[in-house]
C-alpha cells in the first residue's frame, strides 16, 4: 500500500501525558501536559522536520495541543478513537496507540474530523457556554415554581411565564415581606389584571412559610445570577460579531424577519448583521430557523459547507440518515452518535411540527400519524438540513409555498397512483387531471 504521507506524526493524548511517535521510528516520546511540555513536544517535532500530524480526539484534551501545533504551522489531522482502533493481537497501550495511529495516518487511512477555523472555534465556545447558562437557568425556573406549589401559591398556573416582568416584581415584593393579595395584584400589568383579576387574587392566598419563602428566594436568585452570564455571553457574541462583520457591510434596507423568543440574542441589528456574516443570504428564511439557530449553528460547522462535498455526506455528518450495517444475513444496526449541530436541526424541525402555515409542519405531522414522532422528526430534520447546505453551496433560495402547495402535490402522487394501479388491471380513472 503506498503511503500519503512521507513526513508524518501520531499523537495519543490524556489527561496527564501525551504519546508522540514518528515515521519509521519504531519507539515513541511521552511528554506531560502542561504548557511548557507541549511547546517542547512542538520543537521536538520541527527538529524532525514533520508536517502532518494526526492526533486521536479525546474530550477537550486535545484542544490546548491542537491550538500550539497549529499556531506553529503544523497541519494538525484530529481523528476519532474510533478510527483508529488497534487490531487483534497488538497490545493496547498508549504507545502502541500512537504508533498504530501514525501507520493508519501515513497511508491514508483515516477520516479527518470537521474542524472549524480559529474565530469559529472561539465563537462556539460563546454560543455553547450561553445554551449550557440557558439550560440550568431553565432548572432554577423550576425550582421557584415547585417553591410556590409549596406555598400553595398558584401564580405558575395563572400567568404564563412566572418569570416574566409581571411574575419578578411579585416574586421580589413577596421577598420583600408583602402577602396582600391586591396589592401584589397591582404590581401586575394592566392586561393581566383586567384579564385575570380574580384568578389571580385566589392563586396569591397562600402558606407562607419561612422555609418556603427562602426556597424561592434560593431559586429567585440562581435564576438572576444565570440571566446575568446570558447577557455577559451575549455582550461577548457581540464583540465577536463587530470584529468580523465591518459597520460598513451592514445593509438596513433589506427587509428581514424579527427575531423573537425568551432566549433570544440581545443583540442590536443581529437580523442584519447575519446577513452581512452569510454574505447576503438570509438563513432566517428558512423554516425554523431563527437567528439563535443561525448563530449555533454557525458555531457549529463554520460558514464553508463545501468542505462536505455533497449534501449525502453533510446529513450522514448530521447523525440524519439511516444506519445499516449488512453482513450476510445478519443486519445488525449501529446508532451513530449525533452531534451538536445535528440535535440543532431536529429542535428546529421538532418545532416544525407544531407549524400549520408551512409545508414542511405538514409533512412532518403526516408521517408522524403514519411513522411516530422520533422518525418524523428526523427526516423533517433531515429536509431542512439539506434546504440549509443547498442555501450556502449551491445558491438555491427557499420560498415557502404554504401549506396548500404540499396538499396538492400530494393529491396528485395519489392520484397518479391511483389512474397507474386502473391500468394495470385494465380500467381508466375518469375526471383524473395527472401531473406529469
Amino acid at each position: 500500500m503506498k503511503q500519503k504521507y512521507n513526513k508524518c506524526a501520531g499523537i495519543d493524548i490524556g489527561s496527564t501525558q501525551i504519546f508522540i511517535a514518528v515515521e519509521n521510528e519504531n519507539n515513541f516520546t511521552s511528554y506531560g501536559t502542561t504548557t511548557s511540555d507541549f511547546h517542547l513536544a512542538a520543537s521536538m517535532l520541527a527538529n524532525k522536520d514533520i508536517k502532518n500530524i494526526a492526533m486521536e480526539a479525546t474530550g477537550v484534551y486535545w484542544m490546548g495541543l491542537y491550538d500550539i501545533l497549529e499556531s506553529r504551522g503544523f497541519k494538525v489531522t484530529l481523528v476519532k478513537a474510533g478510527d483508529a482502533k488497534n487490531l487483534p493481537g497488538r497490545d493496547k497501550t498508549d504507545g502502541e496507540d500512537c504508533q498504530w495511529i501514525c501507520k493508519l495516518f501515513s497511508h491514508g487511512l483515516l477520516r479527518a474530523s470537521v474542524i472549524p477555523e480559529d474565530k469559529i472555534r472561539q465563537l462556539r465556545v460563546f454560543i455553547r457556554m450561553r445554551q449550557d447558562h440557558i439550560s440550568i437557568a431553565a432548572q432554577h425556573k423550576q425550582h421557584i415554581q415547585k417553591a410556590f406549589v409549596m406555598m400553595n401559591v398558584r401564580l405558575p398556573e395563572t400567568i404564563s411565564d412566572i418569570t416574566g416582568t409581571s411574575g419578578r416584581k411579585m416574586i421580589e415584593a413577596i421577598l420583600n415581606g408583602e402577602r396582600d393579595a391586591k396589592q401584589l395584584l397591582s404590581l401586575c400589568h394592566s392586561t393581566i389584571r383586567n384579564k385575570k383579576e380574580e384568578q389571580i387574587l385566589k392563586a396569591l392566598t397562600g402558606i407562607y412559610k419561612e422555609e418556603y419563602v427562602f426556597a424561592l428566594e434560593q431559586a429567585y436568585q440562581c435564576w438572576k445570577f444565570y440571566q446575568s452570564k446570558i447577557e455577559q455571553c451575549d455582550e461577548k457574541i457581540n464583540e465577536w460579531l463587530k470584529v468580523i462583520v465591518p459597520e460598513n457591510a451592514i445593509d438596513k434596507k433589506v427587509k428581514v424577519k424579527k427575531s423573537v423568543g425568551v432566549n433570544k440574542l440581545n443583540i442590536e441589528d443581529i437580523e442584519y448583521k447575519l446577513i452581512a456574516l452569510h454574505g447576503g443570504i438570509d438563513v432566517t428564511k428558512l423554516p425554523g430557523i431563527g437567528c439563535n439557530t443561525a448563530m449555533q449553528l454557525i458555531s457549529e460547522l463554520g460558514l464553508d459547507l463545501s468542505k462536505w462535498g455533497s449534501d449525502k455526506r453533510f446529513v450522514s455528518y448530521l447523525g440524519l440518515c439511516g444506519q445499516k450495517n449488512y453482513s450476510g444475513k445478519m443486519k445488525k444496526h449501529k446508532k451513530k452518535k449525533m452531534p451538536i449541530a445535528g440535535q440543532i436541526f431536529r429542535e428546529a424541525a421538532q418545532t416544525l411540527m407544531q407549524s400549520t402555515k408551512t409545508g414542511l409542519g405538514t409533512f412532518a405531522r403526516r408521517l408522524k400519524a403514519r411513522k411516530g414522532p422520533y422518525v418524523a422528526i428526523k427526516a423533517t430534520a433531515r429536509k431542512l438540513a439539506i434546504l440549509y447546505y443547498n442555501l450556502f453551496t449551491k445558491g438555491i433560495n427557499f420560498v415557502e409555498k404554504g401549506v396548500k402547495d404540499y396538499e396538492d402535490k400530494i393529491k396528485q402522487t395519489e392520484i397518479y397512483r391511483l389512474a397507474k394501479l386502473a391500468k394495470k388491471h385494465g380500467y381508466v380513472l375518469a375526471n383524473a387531471q395527472l401531473h406529469q
